[in-house]
């Protein structure tokens, strides 16, 4: 099956540990709201919903990052993931991680890796 790619966004926009861009992606015929931000240099995207129930993480519009900058935060809850893979690492996510997309940074541009 061939991957395309689409962009999501320049890359200047992604400042480590900062804001975070929104998108959706059609998944089933269902839109799906998505975030990616820069963590370690690297673009890192997931569905924007929480591991513990389905809300969206941000408290404000791209706020994902706790004040630290370290970890993801679930508004909501509280619930703390590694931003690196999307994994609960603290709260009621119960080990429930977010579910990761792929993402690639090329020229300077972040695009979504689709099947």
């Amino acid at each position: 099956m061939a991957v395309s790619t689409r962009l999501i966004c320049n890359g200047e926009e992604l400042v480590e540990g900062g804001l975070g861009v929104r998108f959706d992606i059609d998944r089933h015929g269902v839109t799906e709201p998505c975030f990616v931000v820069r963590y370690r240099g690297e673009a890192r995207a997931f569905l924007n919903r929480c591991g513990h129930m389905p809300v969206e993480l941000d408290w404000q519009q791209g706020e994902f990052f706790d004040s630290s900058g370290l970890y993801l935060i679930c508004a909501t809850h509280g619930a703390l993931y590694a931003p690196n893979d999307g994994r609960c690492l603290h709260g009621r996510c119960s080990g429930k991680g977010l579910q990761p997309l792929a993402v690639c940074e090329i020229d300077g541009q972040i695009y979504l890796k689709e099947a």
